[in-house]
C-alpha cells in the first residue's frame, strides 16, 4: 500500500512542499482529471508558463492521468506496476520536453529530484 501511495506521489511530479500538504491517499483516489488539472496549476506557478503552454501542458497532464489509473488501480505485483509507471512517466517528460523551454524543463526535472529525494527521507 505504501509503495503505491509513492508511486502515485512520484508520478504526480510537481509536487514540491505544499504538494505535500494533500493527504497520499486522496491523490491515490483523485480522478485522473482532477490530478491532471492540479498538476496543470502548479506547473503554471512553479514554470511560469504562458497560457499556450498551459493548454498544451495540461493536455498532457490529463493524457497521462488516464494512463496512469490502470496502474494505480491494478492488483498486479509493486514490481510490474512500477516499471508501467516509470514507462508512461518517461514517455510524459519526453512530450514535455516539448513544449517547455530548456530552463523550465530543467526545473521541472529539479523539482522532480526533490520531490523523490523527500520520499526517500520519510521511507527511511
Amino acid at each position: 500500500m505504501k509503495k503505491t501511495i509513492v508511486i502515485i506521489t512520484t508520478f504526480l511530479s510537481l509536487m514540491f512542499a505544499a504538494a505535500q500538504l494533500f493527504a497520499q491517499s486522496e491523490l491515490k483516489e483523485m480522478p485522473a482529471g482532477q490530478r491532471a488539472k492540479w498538476q496543470t496549476e502548479r506547473m503554471t506557478t512553479s514554470l511560469k508558463l504562458d497560457a499556450v503552454q498551459t493548454e498544451k501542458v495540461g493536455q498532457i497532464n490529463l493524457k497521462y492521468a488516464q494512463k496512469m489509473d490502470p496502474v494505480i488501480q491494478g492488483a498486479g505485483s509493486k514490481m510490474s506496476r512500477f516499471k508501467a509507471f516509470k514507462s508512461i512517466n518517461n514517455d510524459k517528460e519526453a512530450e514535455l520536453k516539448g513544449v517547455l523551454t530548456r530552463q523550465q524543463f530543467d526545473q521541472f526535472q529539479k523539482q522532480q529530484q526533490e520531490m523523490k529525494d523527500k520520499l526517500r527521507e520519510q521511507r527511511h
